[in-house]
């Protein structure tokens, strides 16, 4: 976008307050999960690996608690991530949107639902089409000599499916402006106190 374009814009309020700044991210993750259009409907999710390496794979927000800042996103039980969950919880999510010239860091812990009430609300949520692609026979990621056939059996799927929960412990936002880039960073600590300020962009 042109940067003249960018100053003719009406500066909003998260421009110079970090209360509206966070409210701004909660709004925009919360967009995310209710509008497809969103591009914060499916952000970038980091796990550890095995080897200590970084992974990184898009995935669908379904869910967003603001009071208790738990994310929710599903995964095949059997997948590379949920491997990686279980071993090291540690996560973080990235999204940007260059319509808004928001980027959303978030830094966190993920719990696996399986067997569980989270799982049930969160399958019972999904739609048919959502529902076939836990529904595969093998695990995702297995090599095979050609590409499987397209699962039928939504319900099948079940078996295979899990809810991701994340909690997370720290927001970084950064917001692109001709007038003036802001970026800021938002840290719980385990009683939920929150610390804020503004960084360097």
């Amino acid at each position: 976008m042109p940067a003249d374009a960018l100053r003719a814009r009406p500066r909003p309020s998260f421009a110079d307050d970090l209360d509206a700044t966070l409210a701004e991210a909660f709004r925009l993750l919360s967009r995310g999960v209710a509008d497809r259009r969103s591009l914060f409907h499916t952000p970038c999710l980091g796990t550890v690996g095995a080897d200590g390496t970084p992974r990184l794979r898009t995935v669908v927000l379904r869910g967003f608690d603001t009071a208790s800042r738990t994310l929710r996103v599903h995964t095949d039980r059997r997948s590379g991530k949920a491997a990686e969950i279980r071993a090291n919880p540690a996560v973080m999510l990235h999204g940007y949107d260059p319509t808004t010239q928001v980027q959303l860091r978030l830094s966190g812990h993920a719990t696996l639902h399986a067997e569980d009430a989270v799982a049930d609300a969160a399958w019972g949520a999904s739609r048919p089409f959502s529902r076939l692609c836990y529904a595969v026979a093998d695990a995702p990621g297995t090599p095979c000599a050609v590409p499987p056939p397209a699962p039928r059996d939504a319900e099948g799927g079940r078996a295979h499916f899990s809810a991701v929960l994340i909690v997370f412990d720290r927001l970084e936002w950064l917001w692109l402006c001709a007038d003036g880039h802001r970026r800021a960073r938002f840290a719980w600590d385990a009683e939920g106190r929150r610390d804020a300020c503004w960084l360097v962009p």
